[in-house]
């Protein structure tokens, strides 16, 4: 007799706010996040200096909940849901809370990238897809045990989610994602022929 247990799991939390009560607010976070890019100068030239594909306000702008009103109640929906992940995940947060730590938006044109990346110094990061047009690419999440098979044969095409060594999850407008931050992740090459909008952000535990 022989049994199969399952440990040390990598969950990914998605939910979808992309019901009529949320469709006015993706579209306020759509024209404000292409208002602000066209406005952002200083977002320009990092994104320019810096060899960025697009723009994003990464690296700029770190008061959009505040600025912005639909950012405000994009923030609390967010807080809901982080909770709820962080609740499945059975944090022991000893009194303490995750709370937002940076929130910015990405806008990847056609042919834009963002290379394999982890969010140091965060405890749950995520995005909000605001535009995701037809061909636009998927998130795509690296097994964090990879570096370690080292001699391990390749999976099958056809193997099991749970047993594959990436995943990929295609959003639509609407949807959250959320993942710890230590997860490895990227953006493959933006095969569509418009601009692919999110709204990326890290929680803190404090």
């Amino acid at each position: 007799m022989s049994t199969l247990d399952t440990f040390f799991v990598t969950k990914i939390y998605r939910a979808e706010l992309n019901d009529a009560k949320h469709a006015d607010l993706n579209a306020e976070l759509e024209a404000a996040s292409l208002s602000i890019a066209e406005d952002d100068e200083a977002g320009q030239r990092w994104c320019e200096k810096n060899g960025y594909p697009g723009y994003t306000s990464y690296a700029s702008l770190d008061d959009l909940p505040w600025r912005v009103p639909a950012f405000g109640q994009l923030l609390k929906l967010l807080n809901t849901h982080v909770a709820a992940f962080a609740k499945e995940l059975e944090f022991d947060l000893k009194g303490r809370k995750l709370v937002l730590d940076s929130l910015w938006i990405n806008i990847l044109p056609p042919g834009g990238v963002h290379t394999s990346h982890i969010h140091p110094h965060s405890v749950v990061s995520g995005t909000y897809y605001v535009t995701i047009p037809e061909g636009a690419s998927a998130l795509k999440f690296e097994d964090p045990r990879l570096g370690f098979m080292m001699a391990a044969p390749p999976r099958k095409p056809k193997a099991k989610p749970e047993n594959r060594q990436f995943a990929y999850m295609a959003p639509k407008p609407g949807t959250v994602l959320l993942w710890e931050s230590w997860l490895r992740h990227e953006v493959p090459v933006n095969e569509a022929e418009s601009e692919r909008i999110s709204i990326s952000f890290n929680y803190a535990w404090r």
